[in-house]
């Protein structure tokens, strides 16, 4: 990807979870679910980062390759985290929990440490309409992945939190 370009995926949020990690990480990150994880809906690893997503359906990703961090506008999101992932392959996987790795989108990056942006929206109408969300552009979860080189790795943050409904 060169900076600025995005890509669109719909990917299937099985278990409510979508990974991004190098391209041939071993990384196991059923242990890295913790009651911090879960809540703050981000799971770490070295080289993986799983983002807890609010449906188990389909969600609309958009993943862009930036030259550095992005602009502040958490603003116009319901949830967001960054997280920092070691890629050592220069190639960064992008897939649904349960997809079929070999078939997963894959995206050409910078080799080393990288900080990911996720930012997620739609927040509360997906989790109304919960099964039914993929059903209607209109209802779906959206997640935005921004990705860029950083010299070393750094704490997870949350940046802006989503608390779902009671």
């Amino acid at each position: 990807m060169h900076d600025g370009s995005v890509a669109e995926l719909t990917l299937f949020a099985d278990y409510r979870q979508i990974h991004v990690f190098d391209e041939g990480s071993q990384t196991d990150l059923g242990d890295a679910w913790t009651d911090q994880a879960d809540e703050d809906r981000l799971a770490v690893g070295e080289d993986s980062v799983a983002l807890g997503t609010t449906v188990n359906v389909d969600v609309t990703v958009s993943v862009e390759a930036l030259d550095g961090p992005p602009t502040d506008d958490n603003i116009d999101f319901d949830h967001v985290v960054e997280a920092s992932l070691h890629c050592s392959s220069g190639r960064l996987v992008i897939m649904g929990c349960t997809d079929y790795e070999p078939d997963a989108a894959r995206f050409s990056v910078s080799k080393g440490w990288l900080r990911l942006r996720a930012s997620r929206s739609n927040l509360d109408r997906a989790y109304q309409a919960d099964l039914d969300s993929a059903d209607d552009f209109a209802t779906m979860e959206r997640l935005r992945l921004q990705v860029w080189s950083a010299g070393a790795a750094a704490p997870s943050v949350v940046v802006r939190r989503w608390i779902e409904p009671e």
